[in-house]
């Protein structure tokens, strides 16, 4: 998540203006491609500035004018006041008791527009107002157009996910420069199939209404927004959105052959490596064929772009969406594992800046989709067979996927656990009773060691993340009989049920972390690797600690040490 708006034209330039922005990541998974028929999104919110917390809007009537304060997302500065509707809807975190999730990327956009109109609402107001007014896709979609052009937009080009219990889709937008307002495209993502986005704008071409059509569509059209309505293929638009282009002069081919991405935000290197490529590292873990793009991912041929949306092998769970979270592009020429920048103990991060120079000549680290700046990630699971209030649910993590443990938050709950609690510390104030530090004092300390420490997160990870999966399953049977009355007095049981149980959880999840901390401590202290079976060290006859392994660094750090230190150091 970002603070700033900028273009993409080469990495330098995107991380010299904005060190934040080449952030977030997500996912999308439509109904035929999941093992249960379940929709999911994922998204990972990357920001050296983020804080890892759950936002809790509560359920709540409104009277008539009264005014909802807009303040913008990254800066805090208030933006402008909106009315309120009659009834707003319980959020938490990115879901609504709808069980509709919403996720983002940012991409900024032409330089053109960088500049514009500061006026409307931005993206993460977005984002949270829609959740609070929408039921599904659908409305939402149709929400951010009326708000962005009654109020303005005063964000650049972002990429959206959203998902209900059915459908699952993918919606473009950027704001109109000096003009108020903001034109996007956007596209229900086909039954089976799966969908990605990392700061870089994927919707090229779209279906639009023409004459000669040789499919009837069905159109639901208005002065500002064009609907297509196909058993096969559905897209909304804005109406504007290929006349604001041309009257630009960024366009002047026929409308058929308009593409959003490639107008409004330009493939470039950046774009493709540190941004594109982290869609590739999904695809290709979900579908072998998907290996003929690692050209295009490297930044070697634009012109073989990576498709919108593709077909996996297999259906996936929701244990797969979340080790999805979790690539450094291990398998790949990109692998932070495996090239001297990973260290001696094969570190898969790099400390920023992510582009430099040496010798003349630039050189970039990779952006992965586990990175250590993550504030915070989900899988948003949403499943129709299930009461909303029962059926949505917000897997939820603080820190790097790789190492973070997702808990189920259910979309119906209305009690925030403390762990995940707004206010409970911040990034400049450390609090013991938080997921966030919690988690990012595991993660930094293997850092240090990652090779041989990483494997007891891992493990710890499985463990919980697998207790969860039975847990969920477990209350979702218990509870489902009260679902069935959505007032008075069912209502309440249900909600006191899933607040007990997601609280529980993540009680759970902060007990078995801190476990791992204290473990972790002990067994890897001062470079040393002390000898433990199943989680118990082992001693002497005498009860004395064993004397801990000391594994030697491999031979190519060692040639490199001699070749840089080698004359003073060397015995004689």
């Amino acid at each position: 998540m970002k603070n700033t708006v900028f273009c993409a034209f080469t990495l330098l330039v995107l991380l010299s203006v904005a060190p934040a922005a080449i952030a977030c990541t997500n996912f999308l998974f439509s109904r035929g491609s999941t093992v249960d028929g379940s929709t999911m999104i994922t998204y990972a919110a990357d920001s050296h500035t983020r804080y890892g917390q759950l936002r809790y809007h509560p359920a709540t009537d409104h009277a008539v004018g009264e005014m909802l304060k807009i303040y913008d997302y990254g800066s805090r500065k208030y933006l402008l006041s909106i009315p309120q509707p009659a009834h707003t809807y319980n959020v938490v975190g990115f879901i609504n008791e709808h069980q509709l999730a919403i996720g983002e990327t940012t991409w900024g956009g032409r330089s053109e527009l960088e500049n514009g109109n500061a006026h409307g609402i931005d993206y993460g107001n977005l984002i949270y107002v829609a959740l609070q007014r929408a039921r599904n896709c659908r409305e939402a979609i149709v929400i951010m157009d009326q708000l962005t052009r009654t109020y303005g937009y005063s964000s650049g080009g972002e990429s959206f996910s959203l998902c209900d219990p059915k459908e699952v889709w993918i919606y473009e937008i950027i704001d109109k420069g000096e003009e108020q307002g903001a034109v996007w495209v956007a596209r229900r993502v086909p039954d089976g199939y799966v969908c990605g986005h990392a700061n870089q704008a994927r919707i090229t071409t779209f279906p639009q209404e023409a004459k000669n059509a040789k499919k009837s569509y069905r159109y639901i059209s208005s002065k500002n927004l064009k609907y297509i309505n196909d058993p096969e293929v559905e897209c909304v638009y804005s109406a504007d959105v290929v006349s604001f282009a041309r009257s630009r002069g960024w366009f002047n081919g026929k409308d058929a052959d308009f593409s959003f991405a490639d107008t409004y935000n330009p493939l470039t290197f950046s774009g493709v490596r540190a941004c594109d490529a982290r869609v590739y590292a999904m695809f290709r873990r979900v579908c072998d064929s998907m290996v003929v793009y690692e050209d295009y991912a490297m930044g070697y041929n634009n012109s073989h772009r990576l498709p919108l949306w593709i077909r996996p092998d297999h259906k996936i769970d929701v244990q797969e969406v979340m080790n999805l979270m979790r690539d450094h592009f291990e398998g790949t020429p990109m692998d932070m594992t495996q090239d001297v920048g990973a260290g001696p103990f094969h570190c898969p991060y790099r400390w920023r800046p992510m582009s430099w120079q040496y010798n003349g000549k630039r050189y970039i680290h990779e952006r992965a989709t586990s990175t250590q700046q993550t504030g915070f990630s989900f899988v948003a699971q949403c499943r129709s067979w299930l009461p909303d209030k029962l059926g949505g649910i917000l897997w939820f993590g603080v820190d790097d996927t790789y190492s973070t443990c997702y808990c189920p938050m259910y979309c119906g709950m209305t009690e925030i656990p403390v762990c995940f609690e707004e206010g409970n510390g911040s990034m400049t104030q450390y609090s013991p009773t938080a997921a966030f530090w919690l988690f990012n004092r595991v993660s930094n300390f293997c850092y240090l060691r990652y090779d041989a420490m990483i494997p007891d997160v891992q493990k710890a990870q499985k463990e919980l993340e697998q207790l969860f999966i039975q847990e969920v399953a477990k209350c979702d049977r218990h509870a489902v009989g009260m679902g069935e009355s959505t007032e008075g007095a069912g209502d309440s049981r249900l909600v006191g049920e899933l607040n007990r149980f997601s609280n529980r959880q993540a009680d759970k999840m902060m007990r078995r972390w801190h476990e791992l901390d204290d473990f972790l401590l002990v067994k890897f202290i001062d470079g040393n690797i002390k000898y433990e079976k199943d989680g118990e060290f082992e001693t002497t006859e005498t009860g004395v600690v064993r004397f801990p392994q000391q594994p030697k660094y491999p031979d190519w750090y060692y040639k490199q040490v001699v070749e840089d230190h080698g004359e003073v150091i060397a015995e004689p």
